[in-house]
């Protein structure tokens, strides 16, 4: 059976709460997602991943996770430590939830292994499942983020919110440590598991300080890939093995 998402509220004890299309826009937009895992069931007023798992017969917890994933789980305390520790195990992903920063599973799973938090200012208000907006919530949200692109993503978002990094991300270095473009392109292809597209590359730089008030740097970008990456394909590079820092 299908876990449906459950927001505790004092109005309603069990129903689908759907997340607010802006924060999943401001964390990249539901194409930038592999997969929400627990999304509510169809139909849906807009999607939160390029797969969401929603049938009664995959649950959520049991199928396979893959990519970059969208966790807005149940939020029953039987259940959400479940999913995050699912997450945690990943490594990759975001996950909205209440920031019941005392729990057990908020201690196991996001504090001891989240890479940064984004506690949102205010109560945020929901949906239901055919798009109506609801009044805030009785407790506030925080977006945890799992991994380094995450990480980035959520330091960058904009959303009203306090950002709380628990693994320091790279693009708050101050820019006088930051090296020059054939410094950063390298490190960038070099900590890539494999060859990443060029679209990939522009998304690693435009949170970057060394594009910041350039209108140019995605023609920078390209140039230092071709000095410094090998290419393997139509807009595809790695690293040069002979260059790695």
């Amino acid at each position: 059976m299908t876990r449906r998402r459950v927001h505790q509220s004092h109005r309603v004890t069990s129903t689908v709460w759907l997340t607010p299309p802006r924060i999943i826009d401001s964390l990249g937009g539901w194409r930038s997602f592999d997969l929400d895992p627990c999304a509510a069931p169809e139909p849906r007023p807009w999607p939160t991943a390029l797969t969401m798992n929603a049938r009664a017969d995959a649950d959520g917890l049991l199928i396979e996770w893959f990519g970059r994933v969208w966790l807005n789980p149940p939020y029953t305390a039987r259940e959400i430590g479940c999913w995050l520790r699912r997450l945690a195990e990943h490594g990759r992903g975001t996950a909205f939830i209440f920031a019941r920063t005392e729990t057990q599973a908020f201690r196991e799973s996001v504090w001891e292994r989240a890479s940064g938090l984004l506690f949102l200012y205010g109560r945020i208000g929901f949906h239901t499942p055919d798009g109506k907006a609801t009044p805030g919530s009785n407790a506030p949200s925080v977006l945890a983020a799992y991994g380094q692109d995450d990480l980035d993503r959520l330091a960058a978002a904009d959303l009203a919110g306090a950002f709380v990094p628990l693994r320091f991300p790279r693009f708050l270095l101050v820019d006088g440590l930051v090296g020059t473009w054939g410094d950063e392109v390298r490190r960038f292809l070099a900590e890539q598991a494999g060859p990443v597209s060029l679209g990939e590359a522009y998304r690693h730089f435009s949170r970057h300080p060394k594009a910041r008030g350039r209108r140019h740097w995605r023609a920078k970008v390209r140039q230092q890939l071709r000095e410094h990456g090998v290419r393997v394909g139509p807009g595809r590079w790695r690293a040069a093995r002979d260059r790695l820092l």
